[in-house]
Protein backbone atom coordinates (compact mmCIF):
# COMPACT_ATOMS: atom_id res chain seq x y z
CA UNK A 1 0.00 0.00 0.00
CA UNK A 2 1.89 3.71 -0.97
CA UNK A 3 1.45 6.20 1.41
CA UNK A 4 -1.35 8.20 -0.22
CA UNK A 5 -3.38 4.37 -0.40
CA UNK A 6 -2.62 4.27 3.52
CA UNK A 7 -3.25 7.44 4.29
CA UNK A 8 -6.89 7.77 2.67
CA UNK A 9 -7.61 4.67 4.43
CA UNK A 10 -6.65 6.21 7.86
CA UNK A 11 -9.13 9.42 7.38
CA UNK A 12 -11.89 7.34 5.66
CA UNK A 13 -11.54 4.77 8.76
CA UNK A 14 -11.89 7.56 11.31
CA UNK A 15 -14.37 9.04 9.35
CA UNK A 16 -16.74 6.51 9.63
CA UNK A 17 -15.66 6.55 13.15
CA UNK A 18 -17.08 9.98 13.55
CA UNK A 19 -20.09 9.76 11.21
CA UNK A 20 -21.26 6.69 13.24
CA UNK A 21 -21.31 9.37 16.53
CA UNK A 22 -22.43 12.02 15.03
CA UNK A 23 -25.83 13.56 16.36
CA UNK A 24 -25.64 11.61 19.59
CA UNK A 25 -24.09 13.27 22.95
CA UNK A 26 -20.12 13.23 22.99
CA UNK A 27 -18.28 13.02 26.06
CA UNK A 28 -16.54 16.31 26.60
CA UNK A 29 -13.28 15.83 28.17
CA UNK A 30 -11.99 19.68 28.48
CA UNK A 31 -13.87 22.34 27.79
CA UNK A 32 -12.86 26.56 27.79
CA UNK A 33 -14.52 29.35 26.71
CA UNK A 34 -13.87 29.22 23.07
CA UNK A 35 -12.94 25.53 22.59
CA UNK A 36 -14.27 21.72 23.45
CA UNK A 37 -11.86 18.76 23.76
CA UNK A 38 -13.81 15.30 23.19
CA UNK A 39 -13.22 11.77 24.13
CA UNK A 40 -13.88 11.41 20.92
CA UNK A 41 -10.81 13.18 19.52
CA UNK A 42 -8.70 11.18 21.11
CA UNK A 43 -10.38 7.98 19.77
CA UNK A 44 -10.17 8.86 16.69
CA UNK A 45 -6.59 10.01 16.78
CA UNK A 46 -6.10 6.87 18.16
CA UNK A 47 -7.49 4.88 15.67
CA UNK A 48 -4.86 6.75 12.84
CA UNK A 49 -2.11 6.23 14.87
CA UNK A 50 -2.86 2.54 15.10
CA UNK A 51 -3.26 2.39 10.84
CA UNK A 52 -0.39 4.64 10.25
CA UNK A 53 2.16 3.28 12.43
CA UNK A 54 0.70 -0.39 12.18
CA UNK A 55 2.05 0.45 8.53
CA UNK A 56 4.79 2.53 9.27
CA UNK A 57 6.53 1.54 12.57
CA UNK A 58 9.32 3.90 12.16
CA UNK A 59 7.67 6.88 11.77
CA UNK A 60 7.28 10.06 14.24
CA UNK A 61 3.47 10.80 14.65
CA UNK A 62 2.14 14.13 15.66
CA UNK A 63 -1.05 14.53 16.35
CA UNK A 64 -3.70 17.25 18.27
CA UNK A 65 -3.97 15.02 21.06
CA UNK A 66 -0.46 13.76 21.04
CA UNK A 67 2.68 12.28 20.08
CA UNK A 68 3.90 9.04 19.42
CA UNK A 69 6.38 6.77 16.85
CA UNK A 70 9.76 7.31 16.54
CA UNK A 71 10.45 11.12 17.13
CA UNK A 72 13.75 11.25 15.46
CA UNK A 73 12.21 9.76 12.40
CA UNK A 74 12.52 11.80 9.33
CA UNK A 75 8.90 11.04 8.43
CA UNK A 76 6.30 12.86 10.39
CA UNK A 77 2.50 12.70 10.07
CA UNK A 78 0.88 15.24 11.00
CA UNK A 79 -2.92 14.86 12.05
CA UNK A 80 -5.90 16.95 13.25
CA UNK A 81 -8.33 14.05 14.19
CA UNK A 82 -11.76 16.15 14.15
CA UNK A 83 -10.94 19.72 12.82
CA UNK A 84 -14.29 21.20 13.79
CA UNK A 85 -14.89 19.71 17.24
CA UNK A 86 -17.00 22.46 18.14
CA UNK A 87 -19.08 22.08 15.06
CA UNK A 88 -19.44 18.58 15.40
CA UNK A 89 -20.19 19.06 19.27
CA UNK A 90 -23.35 21.25 18.27
CA UNK A 91 -24.54 18.98 15.16
CA UNK A 92 -23.38 20.71 12.37
CA UNK A 93 -22.29 18.69 10.17
CA UNK A 94 -18.72 20.76 9.09
CA UNK A 95 -15.74 19.09 10.06
CA UNK A 96 -13.38 16.46 8.30
CA UNK A 97 -9.87 14.42 9.13
CA UNK A 98 -7.29 15.91 8.00
CA UNK A 99 -3.33 13.81 7.93
CA UNK A 100 -0.39 15.18 6.48
CA UNK A 101 2.89 13.30 6.10
CA UNK A 102 5.97 15.09 6.49
CA UNK A 103 9.27 13.99 5.18
CA UNK A 104 12.93 15.81 6.04
CA UNK A 105 10.75 18.74 6.63
CA UNK A 106 8.43 19.10 3.73
CA UNK A 107 5.03 18.30 3.50
CA UNK A 108 4.69 15.71 1.10
CA UNK A 109 1.33 14.41 1.32
CA UNK A 110 -2.03 15.29 2.03
CA UNK A 111 -5.62 14.05 3.18
CA UNK A 112 -8.70 15.78 3.66
CA UNK A 113 -12.07 13.97 4.47
CA UNK A 114 -15.60 15.12 5.20
CA UNK A 115 -17.44 11.90 6.56
CA UNK A 116 -20.66 13.87 6.64
CA UNK A 117 -20.80 15.02 2.58
CA UNK A 118 -18.51 11.69 1.55
CA UNK A 119 -16.00 13.82 0.05
CA UNK A 120 -11.98 13.15 0.05
CA UNK A 121 -9.01 15.74 -0.93
CA UNK A 122 -6.01 14.20 -1.72
CA UNK A 123 -2.56 15.70 -3.00
CA UNK A 124 1.20 14.33 -3.45
CA UNK A 125 3.89 16.97 -3.82
CA UNK A 126 4.36 17.44 -7.21
CA UNK A 127 1.18 16.04 -7.81
CA UNK A 128 -2.58 16.91 -9.31
CA UNK A 129 -4.74 17.71 -6.67
CA UNK A 130 -8.08 15.67 -6.56
CA UNK A 131 -11.37 15.38 -5.17
CA UNK A 132 -13.02 12.22 -5.01
CA UNK A 133 -10.47 11.28 -7.96
CA UNK A 134 -10.99 14.69 -10.22
CA UNK A 135 -8.96 16.95 -10.96
CA UNK A 136 -9.48 20.39 -9.38
CA UNK A 137 -8.36 23.93 -9.25
CA UNK A 138 -8.68 26.94 -7.26
CA UNK A 139 -10.75 29.85 -9.01
CA UNK A 140 -10.25 32.05 -11.28
CA UNK A 141 -11.82 35.46 -9.71
CA UNK A 142 -9.28 38.41 -9.82
CA UNK A 143 -11.85 41.06 -8.07
CA UNK A 144 -12.73 41.08 -4.40
CA UNK A 145 -16.24 41.91 -5.61
CA UNK A 146 -16.63 38.61 -6.89
CA UNK A 147 -15.15 36.78 -4.17
CA UNK A 148 -16.22 34.25 -0.99
CA UNK A 149 -13.59 34.41 1.80
CA UNK A 150 -13.38 32.82 4.81
CA UNK A 151 -11.74 34.83 7.88
CA UNK A 152 -10.98 33.11 11.26
CA UNK A 153 -10.73 35.10 14.72
CA UNK A 154 -8.87 32.51 16.62
CA UNK A 155 -9.61 32.44 20.77
CA UNK A 156 -7.62 35.05 22.44
CA UNK A 157 -8.48 39.07 22.58
CA UNK A 158 -6.01 40.05 20.45
CA UNK A 159 -6.50 37.50 17.55
CA UNK A 160 -10.03 37.96 17.79
CA UNK A 161 -9.39 41.91 17.73
CA UNK A 162 -7.08 41.69 14.32
CA UNK A 163 -9.88 38.99 12.94
CA UNK A 164 -12.83 41.21 13.80
CA UNK A 165 -11.27 44.31 11.88
CA UNK A 166 -10.76 42.00 8.84
CA UNK A 167 -13.73 40.68 8.75
CA UNK A 168 -15.59 44.32 8.93
CA UNK A 169 -12.85 46.06 5.92
CA UNK A 170 -13.23 42.48 4.00
CA UNK A 171 -16.89 42.67 4.29
CA UNK A 172 -16.78 46.00 2.29
CA UNK A 173 -15.25 44.77 -0.36
CA UNK A 174 -16.26 40.94 -1.12
CA UNK A 175 -19.18 39.31 -2.32
CA UNK A 176 -19.89 36.98 0.82
CA UNK A 177 -17.97 36.27 4.00
CA UNK A 178 -18.08 33.08 5.67
CA UNK A 179 -16.69 31.96 9.23
CA UNK A 180 -16.72 28.27 9.41
CA UNK A 181 -15.10 26.44 11.95
CA UNK A 182 -12.69 23.83 9.84
CA UNK A 183 -9.45 25.94 8.64
CA UNK A 184 -8.88 22.50 6.51
CA UNK A 185 -12.15 22.22 4.98
CA UNK A 186 -11.87 25.96 4.23
CA UNK A 187 -8.55 25.35 2.51
CA UNK A 188 -9.80 22.48 0.78
CA UNK A 189 -12.64 24.76 -0.55
CA UNK A 190 -10.18 26.76 -1.86
CA UNK A 191 -8.48 24.05 -3.71
CA UNK A 192 -12.04 23.61 -5.34
CA UNK A 193 -12.60 26.87 -6.05
CA UNK A 194 -15.46 27.14 -3.78
CA UNK A 195 -14.19 30.20 -1.73
CA UNK A 196 -10.97 32.86 -2.39
CA UNK A 197 -9.34 32.61 0.56
CA UNK A 198 -8.49 32.15 4.12
CA UNK A 199 -7.06 34.45 6.72
CA UNK A 200 -6.63 34.13 10.09
CA UNK A 201 -3.85 35.04 12.86
CA UNK A 202 -3.24 31.94 14.86
CA UNK A 203 -3.75 28.50 13.40
CA UNK A 204 -2.21 25.62 14.48
CA UNK A 205 0.09 23.29 12.07
CA UNK A 206 -1.99 20.20 12.32
CA UNK A 207 -5.29 22.26 11.13
CA UNK A 208 -3.72 23.41 8.08
CA UNK A 209 -0.36 20.94 6.70
CA UNK A 210 -2.83 19.40 4.59
CA UNK A 211 -4.37 22.06 2.96
CA UNK A 212 -1.65 24.08 2.12
CA UNK A 213 0.03 21.49 -0.14
CA UNK A 214 -3.59 21.19 -1.48
CA UNK A 215 -4.09 25.11 -2.30
CA UNK A 216 -0.56 25.21 -3.81
CA UNK A 217 -0.95 22.37 -5.82
CA UNK A 218 -4.36 23.69 -7.14
CA UNK A 219 -2.74 27.02 -8.24
CA UNK A 220 -3.15 29.08 -5.23
CA UNK A 221 -0.75 30.67 -2.37
CA UNK A 222 -0.39 30.28 1.04
CA UNK A 223 1.78 32.66 2.84
CA UNK A 224 2.83 31.40 7.09
CA UNK A 225 4.22 33.61 9.03
CA UNK A 226 5.06 32.03 12.70
CA UNK A 227 3.03 33.04 15.59
CA UNK A 228 3.75 33.32 19.21
CA UNK A 229 3.48 30.00 19.88
CA UNK A 230 5.75 26.46 18.00
CA UNK A 231 4.00 25.42 15.36
CA UNK A 232 1.00 28.37 15.85
CA UNK A 233 0.83 30.39 12.72
CA UNK A 234 -0.80 33.17 11.19
CA UNK A 235 -1.62 32.24 7.40
CA UNK A 236 -3.10 33.92 4.28
CA UNK A 237 -4.17 31.45 1.60
CA UNK A 238 -5.85 32.73 -1.54
CA UNK A 239 -6.60 31.31 -5.04
CA UNK A 240 -3.55 33.18 -5.86
CA UNK A 241 -5.04 36.18 -8.03
CA UNK A 242 -6.75 38.15 -5.73
CA UNK A 243 -5.74 41.20 -3.81
CA UNK A 244 -6.31 39.87 0.03
CA UNK A 245 -3.74 42.74 0.65
CA UNK A 246 -6.33 45.27 0.55
CA UNK A 247 -8.27 43.56 3.24
CA UNK A 248 -5.38 42.97 5.80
Amino acid sequence: MTDLELTVHAATEAGKLLKQHFGSDAAVDEASHHDIKLALDKESQKLIEGILLGARDGDAFYGEEGLAGNPDSNRQWIVDPIDGTVNFYYGIPHFCVSIALRVDGEVVLGVIHDPIVGETWTVEKGGQPMLDGRPISCSKRERLEECALFIGCGKDEEALKIGLERFRKASLRARKMRMMGSAALGLAYIASGRLDAYVESRISLWDIAAGKLLVEAAGGKVDLAPADKDDVWAIVATNGLIPIEEVL
